[in-house]
């Protein structure tokens, strides 16, 4: 008799521990599909009170033109105060940080830029947050090339002739940009990486002490926003050899991309982008993306960016925008350590 009661018990234990694993996965079931409610549910109510929408620049400059053009149009929309912030410092770092650090619940959000977002993360070393797990990607916005231009008494009508006189004087030519690691810095590092040619970087505070000194001589290269150069090429006082986008511009259709111009696969724009903390439900990004990607079309905001010299408008869903974000910080990390570049 003692067997069948060893038995009996073996048998109970084995239903018993069935039993609890059925009830453990069906908890957690249970709380899987409680949670995805309640992202549904903040979603579907999304937003109930002011969004603050952090500017990391300092007041006037263009990520805080856009940005509050931008809040202005989410508010109008959603019924719901876009506070504008600005947190500015270590090239957008500081308010990054501070989008970072909030409640992932969408109620703190961020305009950034390439330099903010894909080239800081190559030259700032050891920062208080992880760009790529504490920010989340909502929409790409538009995108701005720089222009390729020299002092109109250098002896180059063209690329070929420009990368042929770098070449015969290495280091001789100064090639200026609106600050280090900026659109210009990083597309002239690139250019001569990809030709092989020397040439001096000289750093500027903004656009217009650069162009200033390209006018007048000083440097004898220049890589520089297209809405910056334009009226000076057309005024003759600079010399337009190619763009660093992956197409023509509406400003100067008949100049070539460095592409077209000889230096294959040559691409680096200036594009702006929103995101928000990192860890926020996906219903509440895809309705900040569903906004964004209907404003940015919108007749008089796309006026207002040709106005403003981006001659892209990007658009696209949060997780191709984290696709290209992925492969922008790896492209730059490649030309920061090549050529050293540091934080300013």
């Amino acid at each position: 008799m003692p067997m069948p009661t060893t038995r009996r018990t073996k048998e109970q234990r084995r239903a018993f521990m069935d039993k609890r694993r059925f009830l453990q996965a069906a908890g957690g079931a249970a709380l899987a599909g409680a949670a995805a409610g309640s992202a549904r549910a903040l979603a579907a109510v999304y937003p109930d009170k002011p969004v603050k929408f952090i500017i990391p620049f300092a007041p006037g400059g263009p990520s805080d033109i856009q940005g509050r053009m931008l809040a202005d149009k989410l508010a109008q929309r959603l019924g719901q105060p876009f506070v504008a912030d600005n947190r500015a410092g270590a090239n957008g770092n500081i308010g990054m940080q501070a989008v970072a650090a909030a409640p992932p619940d969408g109620y703190t959000i961020v305009i950034a830029s390439v330099g903010t977002w894909a080239v800081n993360p190559s030259i700032y070393k050891n920062p208080p947050f992880d760009i790529t797990r504490d920010i989340a990607p909502v929409a790409l916005l538009t995108a701005s090339p720089a222009v390729l231009v020299v002092h109109p008494s250098l002896p180059v009508k063209s690329v070929d002739d420009l990368i042929a006189l770098a070449r015969a004087r290495p280091g001789q030519l100064n090639f200026g940009s609106s600050g280090a690691g900026s659109i210009g810095h990083i597309s002239g590092e690139m250019f001569c990486q990809m030709t092989g040619v020397k040439m001096v970087h000289v750093p500027y505070k903004s656009a217009a002490p650069a162009n200033t000194d390209l006018i007048g001589g000083q440097i004898q290269v220049l890589f520089n926003t297209s809405i910056s150069v334009v009226p000076f090429i057309k005024s003759g006082q600079m010399r337009a050899l190619a763009v660093t986008s992956k197409h023509r511009i509406r400003a100067l259709p008949e100049l070539p991309t460095l592409d077209e111009a000889g230096v294959k696969g040559f691409e680096n724009v200036s594009w702006s982008g929103i995101g928000t903390t990192g860890g926020t439900p996906r219903e509440i990004v895809a309705t900040l993306n569903r906004q964004l990607n209907q404003i940015i079309r919108l007749p008089d905001v796309q006026e207002r960016y040709r106005n403003e010299g981006a001659d892209i408008t990007l658009g696209g869903t949060p997780g191709e925008f984290a696709a290209y974000l992925k492969s922008e910080i790896a492209k730059f990390a490649l030309v920061v350590k090549s050529a050293n570049i540091q934080a300013a």
